[in-house]
């Protein structure tokens, strides 16, 4: 018997124009799936409403994968795939794999020689890099930051002397209801001249984007409680 193919399904940043983010081909490609592997069943749902999903939601398979899934519990999220079965891997927003539990489920794919196709729609780092004119040539992205804050500005300080050092992006985010301790600490560790973009709400209508130096920021910081947001700074 034939393996499935594994479909790595970008989904929205956030609640908008289903038809804005996500190509049609792609929704096209994926609508008479009738397996994933999801982090939430509901918002999963959810989404497979928007993109006109053809089969009964009661007739799909969806198994969990999140932060608490074991390594040793992988194997059998490829059982669908290994008896034939096509599989979407759906991450709760933006892109499966990236700053996302997926990746181990994508790596084991691989070693089982299974078929991986990645499907176009919004990444939030990729986004933001675009928009904040930055260097798109030399950047890391490195996720999340310390949060205890003396631990964070070290990390930060450290972050701009490789920026400087590199010539290279630095690129992170933060859990959104501490948004704004992460802005404060990185205008408080940051040298004046520093280069800091802020992207918010990316490809939703309250979307904000602004790119300033340190010393800007001091005057004005805008309002990122509760707000998804990506952090981008060059020294």
């Amino acid at each position: 018997m034939n393996s499935g193919t594994l479909y790595l399904i970008p989904a929205p940043l956030g609640e908008g124009d289903i038809a804005w983010m996500i190509p049609a081909a792609v929704r096209q490609c994926i609508t008479g799936l009738g397996h994933y592997v999801v982090e939430h069943p509901k918002t999963a749902r959810q989404f497979l409403k928007q993109i006109g999903c053809i089969l009964p939601l009661q007739q799909i398979s969806m198994q969990v994968l999140n932060e608490h899934t074991q390594p040793k519990e992988l194997l059998g999220l490829l059982t669908p795939l290994l008896a034939g079965n096509d599989v979407g891997l759906l991450s709760e927003a933006g892109c499966p794999a990236v700053a996302d539990p997926g990746a181990g489920l994508v790596r084991l794919a691989h070693q089982n020689n299974l078929r991986v196709v990645p499907l176009v729609g919004p990444s939030s780092i990729l986004l933001a890099l675009m928009a904040s004119g930055l260097n798109g040539q030399r950047f890391v992205f490195h996720g999340y930051l310390p949060v205890e804050k003396n631990q964070r500005v070290k990390t930060i300080v450290g972050l701009e002397r490789d920026s400087i050092a590199r010539d290279q992006t630095q690129i992170f985010i933060e859990t959104p209801y501490r948004n704004q301790k992460l802005l404060e600490s990185l205008v408080f560790a940051c040298h004046d001249d520093t280069a800091l973009c802020v992207a918010c709400n990316l490809t939703l209508a309250s979307e904000y984007i602004s790119t300033r130096t340190v010393k800007e920021w001091k005057n004005t910081l805008p309002d990122l409680n509760n707000k998804p947001a990506i952090f981008l700074l060059q020294g």
